[in-house]
């Protein structure tokens, strides 16, 4: 077994005045105090210690200052600081609470000082959500957090550890490469080659990509109506609805891709590298329109980690002609509908074939081929910034503030604290 570290994404929701008051005072004091031992030049625990001692802020939080400072110092030489620095806690900071029946499920315990803590609910990255129910039941580490806010809106990102399956020893050469075609007929689409080279046990989401273009579609011309109408509170809810459809059709699909890949010997998953793919877009600005409003990134992000909670290696290869060769002869064919290849060689066997997949062979060839390229650990990590972000919700009763908390608060000990 090995592990896997991904930053959880979580939004406020509707924190009212005094909450939202509390977290800038949380905030500024973390800051004051930030600068304050950056300017001492605090190169130890002990030094940033006696500096952030005195601010109003929790053991958490002054904590984690007392080990962020001596790194700023000693492994990053930093000159300055910027002014807008998120609020660091140690792992025992925040606590969850899961609260199923309400529309709001999850709510947070932030730190504000010693003896007072805010509940606030908070509306996660969906497509995170089994990595924070994970957390919540104790199959994850929790790590450092960070409280920021953004544009009048209040974030945390925590971190957390679970385990996964080790990656297979086999070679490049042991491994079945499968190539993942994604598109505008077909949602997604796989397919792998057997011992004898013949394309075999292809899989299509077709229907998936018919639902997700629908959903598409209806986005765009009810938003269009609404904003006619300046109903810009409507549009914004109505489109936080749709898109939460969408993404639960992608965590779906994506989850049965690294399926299909458990399914076969020694897998590989092979991907199109983004930075190739926006490059060759050549459909008109029509097609390339509707083809960047799939969300490649968002596809990709979610099969590369769970992949690698199965286990699964993943590669990328160049893009480029895989959508306009031929899986067969090599020959460049053309595309009569979208759904259909056709070969422009008379002697090949192929004649006409299914694009989408004779496109996820040619990315698997490109594996076969040595083209490919080694996805670094990182990369198989959910980062904070990328595409998934959370969703709005309504905010209803929770969890209730506490001046007093019974739980055990991590608090500064001295010098030395860690």
């Amino acid at each position: 077994m090995g592990e896997l570290t991904k930053t959880l994404e979580l939004k406020l929701v509707g924190p009212n005045a005094h909450k939202r008051q509390k977290l800038r005072e949380t905030r500024d004091a973390y800051q004051q105090a930030l600068q304050a031992a950056f300017a001492a030049g605090c190169d130890t625990q002990s030094a940033a210690n006696d500096v952030v001692v005195e601010y109003e802020l929790s053991g958490y939080a002054k904590n984690a200052l007392k080990k962020y400072v001596p790194q700023l110092n000693n492994n990053y030489d930093a000159d300055e600081l910027h002014d807008d620095h998120p609020v660091r806690f140690t792992n025992e900071g925040l606590q969850l609470d899961h609260q199923p029946q309400n529309a709001i499920e999850w709510y947070v315990k932030i730190p504000h000082h010693e003896d007072y803590h805010l509940w606030i609910p908070a509306q996660p990255n969906p497509n995170q959500r089994e990595w924070l129910e994970a957390l919540y039941a104790d199959d994850a580490k929790m790590g450092e957090s960070r409280l920021f806010e953004r544009d009048g809106t209040w974030y945390l990102h925590v971190t957390a550890t679970r385990a996964v399956e080790d990656q297979s020893t086999a070679s490049a050469d042991e491994r079945t490469p499968i190539g993942v075609d994604i598109g505008e007929a077909s949602l997604v689409t796989v397919c792998h080659r057997d011992d004898s080279g013949s394309p075999v046990r292809p899989k299509l989401w077709a229907d998936d990509g018919k639902a997700v273009r629908r959903l598409r579609k209806t986005y765009f011309t009810a938003t269009r109506r609404l904003q006619k109408r300046g109903s810009e509170r409507i549009v914004a809810s109505y489109s936080d609805a749709l898109w939460d459809r969408i993404d639960d059709v992608f965590h779906r699909v994506t989850r049965e891709v690294v399926e299909y890949a458990e399914s076969v010997e020694n897998p590989v998953l092979v991907l199109e590298d983004l930075t190739y793919i926006r490059e060759n877009m050549d459909y008109g600005a029509y097609m390339n329109r509707r083809l960047y409003g799939w969300g490649f990134a968002k596809l990709h992000a979610q099969i590369r980690y769970k992949a690698a909670e199965k286990g699964i290696p993943v590669e990328t290869v160049n893009p480029r002609n895989t959508s306009k060769a031929c899986h067969a002869c090599g020959e460049h064919g053309y595309r009569p509908r979208q759904a259909t290849f056709k070969c422009s060689n008379d002697d090949c066997w192929v004649g006409e074939y299914q694009a989408d997949v004779n496109g996820a062979i040619n990315i698997a060839d490109r594996y076969r081929s040595g083209e490919s390229h080694r996805q670094s650990d990182r990369d198989s990590q959910q980062k904070a910034g990328d595409d998934d972000s959370a969703t709005d919700g309504a905010s209803l009763t929770g969890p209730q503030d506490s001046h007093a908390d019974a739980d055990t608060q991590q608090v500064t000990r001295g010098t030395h604290a860690s």
